[in-house]
């Protein structure tokens, strides 16, 4: 295997990844509960660091894991700070 067909390939689970996180952010939008939003969020902000690696990979630019794991910490945060604000002395709103 080439190295551009490695690239490609990449560059191809990335848009396949984007394509997921168009369908997650549907039910971002239209989720029923709170909880159903707040694990689609979490889901759309872990996707978003996969693509940002595989574009890493694929474009041979490292600068995006620097990208993609500031993002990951942040995503983390906003998860425990929103979960922690939903559940209220052991039951959830």
């Amino acid at each position: 295997m080439t190295a551009e067909l490695i690239d490609d390939i990449f560059l191809g689970a990335a848009a396949l990844f984007v394509l997921l996180a168009i369908a997650m952010f549907y039910r971002a939008v239209a989720g029923p509960t709170t909880q159903d939003r707040l694990l689609a969020v979490n889901v759309l902000g872990t996707n978003t660091v996969v693509i940002l690696a595989l574009l890493a990979a694929g474009l041979d630019q490292p600068w995006f894991l620097d990208v993609a794991l500031i993002y990951a910490l942040l995503n983390f945060l906003m998860a425990v700070a929103v979960s922690k604000f939903t559940v209220d002395r052991g039951g959830v709103l």
